[in-house]
């Protein structure tokens, strides 16, 4: 069953806070968006509700786990990375408070809003602030276990979800270690590396390029801080050819990351699959992702014309 990892996120969350009172959640008029409505009714005692006010969020979410909470601030992503971007420097990162960033409607979750409300920036920005660790789940299991890691393990975290069900990548049992990367099938003639709603897309192609004779490792780059250093190295001495996908810009977020570690320890060449630098069409999810080729027949027809240009 197609879930949303925003719902995935609240039902574990809940589930959570219900056997330990430390754990709070903020929300910013967003208890609908984030699914909260049934943490803010059963356990009203830890919720607090700040209104559209990101940076008060923040700021309140970080004085009250200076007070020994475990604090959710739960945001639409592009105003949680955006707006409140000094308090999540300043009062959550610098301070080393345990608070928990959450940002629903990721990428291009809201995608007939338009610019204002994208959000194809906040991993580029938020992954360059030292300390602060940046999750980006792929389906409801993934999102669950995360949410584990998250309540168990101090200091502060981003982690961003989209909005709509996604297919289920993982089966229930599935075990997750942040800072290493998830391998759902080998290859030998390049490597496929994604995060969020693009990882299922990516296995997807994987599939279709194999009846071609063209065979691509699949890595989940989940954990984009701490980052798996030696699984892109390793992916970059065995399949040569690499090619990340994401719903982000292509400017410093996962492609970023992967060519600062081949640049340094063993250039290969590097395709980047992501939103242009510039305007980014309005519309549905799907339509969006169909607009810039970010299914399984889009992405397979761009690693095979890219292919066929570097030979």
């Amino acid at each position: 069953m197609n879930t949303p990892c925003r719902k995935a996120f609240t039902e574990k969350l809940l589930e959570l806070a219900q056997k330990d009172k430390t754990i709070m959640a903020v929300a910013t008029d967003s208890r609908g968006s984030v699914t909260l409505n049934d943490f803010a009714q059963l356990l009203p005692e830890q919720f607090v509700e700040v209104g559209i006010a990101e940076q008060n969020a923040v700021g309140i979410g970080s004085g009250i786990a200076s007070c020994g909470k475990t604090v959710f601030v739960c945001s639409p992503s592009p105003f949680l990375s955006g707006r409140s971007y000094e308090q999540v420097k300043i009062d959550a990162v610098y301070n080393q408070r345990n608070v928990k960033l959450v940002g629903v409607s990721g990428g291009v979750s809201y995608g007939t809003l338009g610019f204002s409300h994208h959000s194809l920036q906040d991993i580029s920005v938020l992954r360059t602030l030292p300390g602060l660790t940046v999750l980006v789940p792929c389906d409801a299991v993934q999102t669950k276990a995360l949410t584990c890691y998250m309540a168990e393990t101090e200091g502060p975290m981003y982690m961003r979800m989209g909005r709509n069900a996604v297919e289920q990548v993982y089966s229930e049992n599935e075990t997750f270690t942040v800072g290493k990367a998830k391998q759902l099938c080998d290859g030998t003639d390049l490597t496929l590396l994604a995060m969020g709603e693009l990882v299922w897309p990516c296995k997807e192609a994987a599939r279709l390029l194999a009846r071609e004779g063209i065979y691509a490792r699949v890595l989940d780059m989940f954990s984009i801080k701490p980052f798996d250093t030696e699984a892109v190295v390793n992916a970059a001495k065995e399949t040569r050819r690499l090619v990340t996908v994401e719903e982000h810009s292509i400017l410093g977020g996962l492609g970023g990351a992967v060519c600062e570690v081949t640049a340094q320890h063993y250039p290969v060449p590097v395709k980047v699959i992501g939103a242009p630098d510039g305007h980014i069409v309005a519309g549905e999810s799907p339509e969006v992702f169909q607009y810039y080729g970010w299914t399984p027949q889009g992405i397979a027809d761009k690693v095979k014309d890219w292919i066929s240009r570097i030979h």
